[in-house]
């Protein structure tokens, strides 16, 4: 009788059910304690399955499995189906899905990465050759040159990982530099059913761009000439040049699913990468319900780096994503390249802008018409603002350029929406909330992109020019002056870098550095135009973009080249590296500017600074955490047992955890209080930190402290002698403030840092103090 079941149920599996097509059912993953299996089961997969026969809905079929970072599986299931899985008693939770979103070369040069330079991080770890670093994004594109083997040695023998081959992806396209290649779209099609394959390759090759983008970003090799559209010229290079990668394609037409998210994850581990490098992300939840979060656990409890981007949600405050206190969370700066292309108006007016458009120019010298989509008749004001589509009267566009506000639709499909209605050119101009952050992008018309406040000086003049009793119309045109390099100030906080406080545990900041994300040049698919509109013919090998989703695999190579100097460091070792080197100041000495405002930034918009690779090689001191010490900071976030064995796979000892100390008592590089203003007119809190040394032997550190303003801050002892490099010797820091009078609601953020020196390094943490006025 057992037999006939398991074999009636594995029929199930072969077509998606009436279940799993079901308008009100969605994707569950599903962990299973890891040490339940019946013994009348030949494996976990049939026991599953098992398990599923026994729901009242039709069976649903298995979508993936989870071995290595996650016990359990996937499934599409009704509401109802999940809570009879929850009554298993071997079912420790049921999570549903979410729907991630993609997060859209001189850089090395900028960061300090020269191939010529007999010392450094790209000669101390030969240039990455030994490590693997896995890329979970929208695949790759494997003929490229930044892929090419040449002078590779064999393949790291730790390496398991496959290549899996088909019609459009032969096995031939790895090698010894693309090590590994899978796809997983499980999750994808139970959602949106089978894909269409006249649109999509059901393989690893990319028909997006941007994993092929963020892989070469992160190890492609050195390409010369490189190039797009003429911008950007000379040597194209990832941070980790001679890095190994395997691209895990994750993301499809529709979005990154969680159940394939947590498949890739469970593989990559199993693979045998060292570092994981994911620009994918989704709203902030609980890390036990947050699949990402759970992967990323996974794979730092076997040593491997994860590396995430913070999102682009910015400028506005509490818009990081990817929080969890295990990955390294990366925003995006600018680097000191620009591609100008300005507005120079009828009345002699010129308004910066910045583009890479490589097409037919306008004519030089000529004035055009110039008219604003949000003042055109014939449409509802709002829709033709945006030029969105049909919203435009090509009576009224052919000619012209026009003016279009951003949002809504991409920036690229406006300049194509214009030039189908005849328009000449277009500008876009920034929202208030944009601010003055400009992205410059591969328009398929001539075209610009202009701050805020340009745009609201265009609209001023159109509008004037049109009730004059004058002839004259309003008129502009656009000057491109193609790159322009060594541009100041470098770094600025991109305006649309996610920002803080950590919305999930603000006691942890986040991001936790920045790195170069905006204009990065890198490699590019074939039969995908460099604006990613469908109609763009244009080719290219090298494209220009711009997201947290560049500045994450800046980190993720950077990793690598770290692991591959200090084979020793954890994870965490080599994310404190990165944060207490990092540096707050541009390259005109002034505190780093915030693009979108133009005003001083802060540790909510790049966390503790922006990354910097030959300081982060020799950090003197590290702040090391292990599994068991993340398992001590969910007890005292007040996670319960249940929701902590779903992270870490661990019983948890909170009772122990709560006694020893609190959620900000985490080993972290960094130090964040949030007091609750209750009517206490003094409020206090102390750190408690310990530091291995990583420097010299018989080395001396003293404490220099920068307090936040209207606190008082101690640190004991306030200095640290080591007698041998690993020793590792603790410390406390005590905060003390007064109550401010605030409304109910608001909070006060006050910054500081506290600064462990030997002389010729600095060890740098911020120190966050944000005083809450409850409601």
């Amino acid at each position: 009788m057992a037999f006939f079941f398991y074999f009636f149920f594995l029929l199930t599996l072969s077509s998606p059910s009436s279940s799993a097509s079901s308008s009100n059912s969605l994707t569950y993953i599903v962990h299973v304690d890891h040490e339940a299996k019946p013994s009348i089961f030949p494996t976990h997969f049939h026991w599953y399955t098992s398990s599923l026969a026994s729901l009242t809905s039709s069976p649903p079929s298995i979508i993936h499995t989870y071995d290595t970072v996650f016990h359990g599986f996937s499934a599409r299931l009704t509401s109802q189906d999940a809570s009879q899985l929850l009554d298993h008693p071997h079912v420790i939770s049921v999570i549903p899905e979410q729907v991630r979103h993609l997060h859209t070369t001189r850089s090395p040069e900028f960061l300090g990465l020269r191939s010529t330079d007999k010392a450094g991080l790209l000669e101390e770890s030969d240039f990455g050759s030994d490590l693997v670093i896995g890329v979970i994004d929208t695949g790759v594109w494997p003929e490229r040159p930044s892929f090419d083997d040449r002078g590779l040695g064999p393949v790291p023998i730790k390496w398991k990982g496959q290549c899996i081959a088909s019609q459009d992806f032969p096995e031939s396209a790895c090698n010894r530099k693309l090590v590994g290649a899978r796809f997983f779209c499980g999750g994808y099609e139970a959602t949106n059913g089978k894909m269409n394959e006249t649109t999509e390759f059901r393989s690893p090759r990319d028909s997006d761009g941007h994993g092929t983008h963020t892989a070469s970003i992160s190890a492609g090799r050195y390409v010369f000439p490189a190039s797009t559209l003429g911008y950007a010229h000379g040597v194209a290079a990832g941070m980790a040049p001679k890095a190994r990668l395997a691209a895990y394609k994750v993301c499809w037409n529709s979005g990154c699913y969680d159940s394939d998210i947590l498949a890739a994850f469970d593989t990559a581990v199993a693979d045998g990468v060292d570092v994981i490098s994911l620009s994918v992300g989704g709203v902030v939840v609980p890390y036990y319900l947050d699949a990402i979060a759970i992967g990323a656990f996974g794979a730092i409890d076997r040593g491997i780096f994860v590396s995430a981007s913070a999102g682009n949600g910015g400028p506005g405050a509490l818009t990081v994503t990817n929080v969890a206190p295990w990955m390294t969370t990366v925003g995006a700066g600018t680097i000191d390249r620009d591609f100008p292309a300005n507005v120079k108006l009828g009345n002699g007016k010129m308004i910066s802008g910045v583009s890479v458009y490589g097409g037919p120019g306008l004519d030089p010298g000529r004035m055009y018409p110039l008219v604003y989509g949000g003042s055109l008749l014939g449409g509802d004001g709002y829709s033709s603002s945006l030029c969105l589509e049909g919203s435009l009267d090509p009576n009224l566009v052919k000619g012209k350029i026009v003016l279009c506000d951003r949002g809504i639709n991409s920036r690229a499909t406006k300049g194509e929406i214009v030039r189908k209605n005849g328009g000449l050119g277009m500008i876009i101009a920034n929202g208030v909330f944009d601010g003055e952050g400009l992205v410059a992008d591969c328009h398929v018309l001539p075209a610009t992109s202009v701050g805020a406040s340009g745009g609201d000086e265009i609209r001023r003049y159109i509008s004037e020019s049109s009730k004059s009793r004058s002839s004259k119309h309003p008129t502009a045109t656009i000057v491109f002056k193609g790159t322009r390099l060594g541009i100041r100030p470098a770094p600025v906080v991109a305006s649309f870098s996610a920002r803080g406080p950590n919305p999930e545990t603000p006691e942890i900041l986040k991001p936790d550095v920045i790195a170069p994300g905006l204009n990065i040049l890198a490699a590019w698919p074939d039969r995908i135009g460099p604006s990613g509109v469908t109609s763009d013919n244009r080719r290219t090998e090298f494209n220009i973009l711009s997201g947290t989703s560049m500045a994450c695999p800046h980190v993720s190579g950077l990793a690598a080249l770290l692991k591959a100097a200090h084979p020793d460091w954890s994870p965490a070792a080599i994310r404190s590296a990165l944060i207490t080197t990092a540096y707050t100041v541009d390259n005109s000495g002034e505190p780093m500017m915030d693009e979108s405002t133009g005003n001083t930034s802060s540790v909510m918009d790049y966390g503790s600074g922006h990354v910097h690779p030959t300081k982060a090689m020799d950090p003197g001191l590290v702040y090391d955490i292990t599994s068991y010490d993340y398992i001590n900071f969910l007890c005292n976030s007040n996670y319960t047992r249940t929701n902590i064995v779903t992270i870490t796979r661990r019983q948890a000892d909170c009772d122990g955890a709560r006694r020893a100390g609190h959620v900000g008592n985490l080993n972290y590089p960094s130090f964040s209080v949030v007091f609750q203003q209750y009517g206490e007119s003094k409020m206090s809190t102390h750190f408690i930190r310990t530091v291995t040394n990583v420097g010299d032997s018989d080395s001396v550190y003293e404490i220099k402290i920068r307090p936040p303003r209207g606190t008082t801050v101690t640190v004991e002892p306030e200095k640290l002698s080591f007698r041998r490099v690993g020793q590792k010797l603790s410390f406390v820091v005590r905060v003390k403030t007064t109550e401010v009078k605030l409304s109910p609601g608001a909070t006060n953020v006050e910054t500081g840092h506290i600064v462990w020196s030997d002389g010729k390094r600095n060890v740098t943490s911020p120190l966050v103090v944000t005083l809450q006025q409850p409601l």
